[in-house]
């Protein structure tokens, strides 16, 4: 047995030290688990996407300018049409531009009507950015003053006094919030004040027409063979939905503000990842593995469902004059088994 010589390291050497690597300046680690889930589906989230996607200015002026050339030339063949007949036949042509009268008034009280609805709708987008966000971060540096957040927490809750003053739904509520605002000094304490007692009622209104829509979608899509079918099932109960909550949480229905805020929603569910339901769940609706023993009609009724609860759970987000504490949040696994448990028998 021979002794091999020993071998040196010179830990001086600028080269090994060099090549050693850097904690600072390593990437980050990816997040393969993901908090929202699975991925999305392409064809829903490509839809979505469409649908929020912003025209180009050149179609913008484009259709600026054919609106305005058809109105224009409609306005002047209904003026041709109304002198004309009241040379002809006086008694019918005073009638008829009556009657063109009437509905140009009743234009205006319609546009008159979508210009409330849009303010409305304004109104709870600028309560949701306004609500001050008073936790403070110790690790980061930040310091919560409790004087300028108890002042900022009182003007936003008057401010939704405002908002739902003259609600008969909600007059216990605003009284006992009026009652008791004032002995509160703490601004967590006084938002969730203010949420239970304006908010909560409405958020299990909300939340039953979010059960009552994917119900429906899913019995639809189930039972119902007739192609397109669940489509069209699907689109018209989620406008639906999102105009009932809208309603429920203070908006007023009008056709741009619905469809300004189907695009809100829809956006709301691309940027957080939501267009996608996995077996995890559906699973507290179904169980185990019975997901595979299903007929295909009643697989895609239960993901057509789910996804309609998720659009509602979005349109509730969306359409809230506050952001949603922690413990008032709706968990999208419970409303869904709440929806679809009894549509469906777990039994084998």
């Amino acid at each position: 047995m021979t002794r091999k010589d020993a071998v040196l390291f010179d830990l001086s050497d600028t080269s090994v030290a060099d090549a050693s690597p850097d904690v600072a300046t390593a990437p980050p680690v990816p997040d393969l688990d993901g908090a929202t889930g699975d991925l999305p589906q392409p064809a829903l989230a490509q839809a979505a996407e469409l649908v929020n996607r912003r025209p180009s200015r050149l179609v913008r002026w484009f259709w600026a300018s054919l609106t305005a050339l058809i109105g224009a030339v409609v306005s002047v063949a209904a003026w041709d049409f109304t002198t004309g007949l009241i040379d002809r036949v006086p008694l019918l042509g005073w009638a008829i531009t009556v009657g063109f009268a009437v509905a140009l008034v009743l234009a205006l009280l319609m546009v008159l009507r979508e210009l409330a609805a849009l303010s409305r709708l304004r109104r709870v987008e600028t309560l949701r950015n306004s609500q001050p966000l008073l936790a403070a971060d110790p690790a980061a540096g930040q310091t919560a003053d409790a004087t300028a957040d108890l002042k900022a927490a009182r003007r936003y809750v008057a401010g939704l006094e405002r908002f739902y003053h003259g609600r008969k739904d909600l007059s216990w509520g605003l009284a006992r919030l009026g009652e008791r605002k004032g002995d509160i000094m703490d601004a967590d304490a006084l938002l969730h004040l203010a949420e239970t007692e304006l908010l909560a009622p409405l958020d299990v209104r909300a939340r039953r027409v979010v059960e009552g829509g994917a119900r429906q979608v899913a019995t639809v899509t189930a039972l119902v063979p007739l192609a397109l079918a669940d489509v069209v099932t699907a689109l018209f109960t989620s406008l639906r939905m999102i105009r009932r909550i809208a309603e429920i949480y203070g908006g007023r229905s009008g056709f741009f503000s619905s469809w300004r805020l189907t695009r809100a929603v829809l956006a709301h569910l691309v940027t957080t990842g939501a267009v996608a339901v996995g077996d995890d769940l559906l699973e507290p609706v179904l169980g185990g593995s019975i997901l595979s023993k299903l007929s295909r009609r009643f697989g895609e009724g239960l993901v057509n469902g789910a996804l309609s609860a998720r659009v509602g759970i979005a349109a509730m987000e969306v359409c809230r004059p506050m952001v949603f504490s922690k413990g008032h949040k709706p968990s999208t696994r419970k409303v869904i088994q709440s929806a679809l448990t009894g549509l469906f028998s777990k039994d084998k």
